[in-house]
């Protein structure tokens, strides 16, 4: 049998082919060693921690020196140019857009003010600037307790570790001004050691405990959803869990659906305000996105608030969660489409789609509790009896409820047509139910002729039917923002001078 090196002495040309070949492996070996290296270079430059801080470190961009590039995808956030066919992250005063809102939230503090939510990044400015919180200027109080910061800051975590939960939540909104001041962020929803999701409000792992589960099994794609359901979730202030305490609670012990809530909130005679003109007990949905979410398509897929809000991205060879929390609308390419394989404009046709459909019927609704509010106080001038009005107020109270609940989940009509379109026809059905009722109401008291119903047409007229002073209010605000906020920022900033952050060593 003839060797190797015969067979080249025999056809030399061989031997230059072997030999290129040689050359060409060795050569592509190179660069996979050399990528390989590269990448294992940028990882330990990308990832090598550059400071040390504790759980409670506030300041996000105390955290961004060691995640730049999920710090700056973060600041993102502040941009506000972008608007949807309904929403979006520019401010829009929906008042405006819609000035019957002010007559469904009559007596309460979000009939004095609703706008569309920016960006994180906007958290603690826009929850000082909203007509909802007061301007507790020269001693007065603000109307709301100090739970309503829960979900603004990662300041929260921080009092509640060093007052403990329920303090925390004790006195009122303006107490605690001074001390939260960093806008929701990196401390909200990580671990300081590890980079774990890690849930920092109680309320959540509380209502899990609740209902008999651990949120800590849950999965890491789970919890990045659960870190989202912190906060946009329909929660109340329960007033009997630690005495003097406005303590924020879940109301999931029954289950999760509108009728669930419903009965919990119907046992335990709760409502969060009376209406000013119906004077029926009402409940106010806060924001549904998680309990909405968990009955669209999406959920049972497996596919969580990250994948679609942050989606991955990838820049200098790291793959890492993009911190710019946003409508993926305004990022169809890295959100939608990495499933979907249709093109990007008729995605959004799609969404808008959904979106028209269930906000016809959801107008609809909307009129006709707005209509039911006037004709309740037309009754009460009638001089009807608390026990004849008593029914009609619960159907007031339930039609309401089912409007709020589809329209504070925000992308509902998205992330769950099919169920946020159930509740609103069921909304529809009890208002109208509601409605008959007062008819047959109205004859009794020997009234047969049509109701005159205000023109609530423009923001200021439907304000001035429901004896709202927005010019005092807007002029308060506005000296609260002067004098208090700049005096609240000055002792933030003395404050965190103190704080201690140590540079590491990398040498």
């Amino acid at each position: 049998m003839a060797t190797l090196r015969d067979v080249i002495r025999q056809k030399p040309w061989l031997g230059w082919v072997l030999f290129t070949c040689t050359v060409v492996i060795v050569f592509l070996l190179g660069l996979l060693a050399s990528s390989i290296v590269e990448r294992k270079s940028e990882a330990l430059i990308a990832y090598t921690p550059q400071v040390e801080h504790g759980q409670y470190e506030p300041r996000n961009e105390v955290w961004g020196e060691n995640f730049p590039r999920q710090y700056q995808s973060y600041k993102k956030t502040k941009d506000s140019s972008f608007k949807s066919k309904y929403n979006g992250n520019a401010m829009i005063d929906m008042q405006e857009v819609d000035p019957r809102l002010i007559v469904l939230w009559a007596g309460y503090g979000f009939g004095k003010d609703y706008k569309q939510g920016r960006g994180h990044a906007y958290a603690v400015e826009d929850v000082r600037n909203t007509l909802r919180t007061g301007a507790p200027v020269n001693g007065a109080v603000s109307p709301m307790p100090n739970t309503c910061w829960t979900c603004k800051s990662p300041d929260v975590p921080r009092l509640m570790n060093e007052a403990g939960i329920a303090e925390f939540y004790k006195g009122t909104w303006e107490t605690k001004g001074h001390e939260i001041v960093n806008a929701i962020g990196c401390g909200d929803c990580h671990d300081a050691k590890t980079m774990n999701l890690k849930i920092t409000r109680p309320a959540l792992t509380e209502a899990f405990e609740r209902m008999g589960k651990d949120i800590n099994d849950a999965s890491h794609q789970e919890m990045r959803s659960l870190v989202c359901a912190q906060c946009h979730v329909e929660y109340y202030f329960n007033k009997k869990m630690v005495e003097g305490v406005p303590y924020l609670t879940f109301p999931w012990d029954k289950g999760l659906s509108v009728e669930a809530m419903e009965e919990y909130y119907d046992e335990m005679e709760f409502s969060d305000w009376t209406h000013a003109v119906s004077k029926a007990p009402m409940l106010k949905a806060q924001h549904t996105g998680y309990e909405v979410y968990l009955t669209g398509i999406h959920a049972s897929r497996g596919v969580s608030c990250a994948d679609c809000h942050m989606p991955y991205m990838s820049e200098g060879g790291q793959k890492f969660t993009d911190h710019h929390v946003q409508s993926p609308l305004n990022n169809v390419a890295n959100s939608c489409q990495v499933c979907h394989r249709e093109e990007t404009e008729q995605l959004i046709q799609d969404v808008y789609s959904h979106q028209d459909r269930i906000i016809e019927n959801r107008d609809k609704l909307e009129e006709l509790i707005v209509r039911a509010h006037v004709e309740a106080k037309f009754a009460w001038d009638l001089e009807a009896t608390e026990e004849q009005m008593k029914d009609i107020l619960m159907d007031i109270r339930h039609a309401q409820w089912r409007w709020d609940y589809a329209a504070s989940s925000h992308g509902g009509s998205f992330h769950s047509p099919v169920e946020t379109g159930r509740v609103i026809s069921s909304g529809i059905t009890i208002a109208q139910e509601g409605r008959l009722k007062l008819a047959r109401l109205f004859a009794e008291l020997g009234h047969n002729e049509e109701l005159p119903y205000p023109d609530i047409s423009t923001k200021a007229k439907a304000q001035e039917f429901i004896g709202l002073p927005a010019e005092k209010l807007q002029e308060e605000k506005k000296l609260f923002l002067e004098e208090v906020v700049p005096e609240w920022l000055e002792k933030a900033r003395e404050r965190e001078e103190g704080y201690e952050v140590k540079t590491v060593n990398q040498y």
